[in-house]
């Protein structure tokens, strides 16, 4: 038996998720969970980050500097969850990001309204480009 994804959306698509339940041997596992932030989701947010990367630096070991838009969405997760996971790693401290492409959808709608505040708090124009989405995570 491969692998099958079930979006419970109905009715009928609840009782194929039973039968596949009933039919799997044993040994395999089901997890129910949140679907995770869309495509169109993640797209939505590369603008803002892309204006502050563009109209805003950080202050960096007591220098103000110009930064990525992976920066500015590292920094920004940090502040949206209201804490800062670093790591003692070698002698060095580490900044761990937090990655947006696990938060279901619930929860990425309020990352994108604290990014939107944020961008107008802080007087950051989103910077929209033509052509593809950008497919970062």
């Amino acid at each position: 038996m491969s692998k099958r994804i079930f979006n419970l959306i109905n009715e009928q698509v609840r009782r194929r998720a039973q039968e596949a339940i009933w039919e799997a041997p044993d040994g395999y596992r089901v997890t129910l969970c949140e679907q995770t932030r869309s495509l169109d989701q993640n797209a939505a947010q590369w603008p803002y980050l892309e204006g502050f990367a563009k109209q805003k630096q950080l202050c960096i070991n007591g220098a103000m500097q110009w930064v990525t838009n992976d920066d500015w969405k590292d920094v920004l997760t940090a502040c949206w969850n209201g804490e800062m996971r670093m790591a003692l790693f070698d002698g060095k401290v580490i900044m761990m990001p937090q990655r947006t492409s696990n938060m279901g959808k619930k929860v990425f709608s309020e990352w994108m309204e604290f990014l939107v505040a944020m961008a107008a708090q802080s007087e950051v124009t989103p910077i929209y480009k033509t052509g593809p989405k950008h497919d970062q995570s």
